[in-house]
């Protein structure tokens, strides 16, 4: 019987890194502007900013996307490290 991967066993399966903090470095916003702007907290944007969040909330993702004029994966990129 072939082995299932799963998450209990202790190995690398890749990390997600957001990349906010470039793409508001690169249009030249704050987050305190992208907080007001998308109607959520500063906290939320600041844990975003820090790449610091564990749960991803779709629709703060959109109203991120849409403000920024970006797409998902510009702000999300998964990467496996060998």
């Amino acid at each position: 019987m072939k082995k299932k991967n799963t998450v209990f066993e202790f190995k690398n399966y890749g990390k997600v890194q957001i990349n906010l903090k470039q793409i508001l470095d690169n249009q030249c916003m704050s987050r305190n502007e992208l907080a007001t702007s998308i109607g959520v907290n500063f906290d939320v944007i600041n844990r975003w900013y820090a790449n610091n969040t564990s749960r991803i909330d779709l629709d703060v993702l959109a109203r991120i996307c849409f403000v920024l004029n970006c797409k998902p994966e510009d702000l999300i990129t998964y990467n496996i490290e060998e």
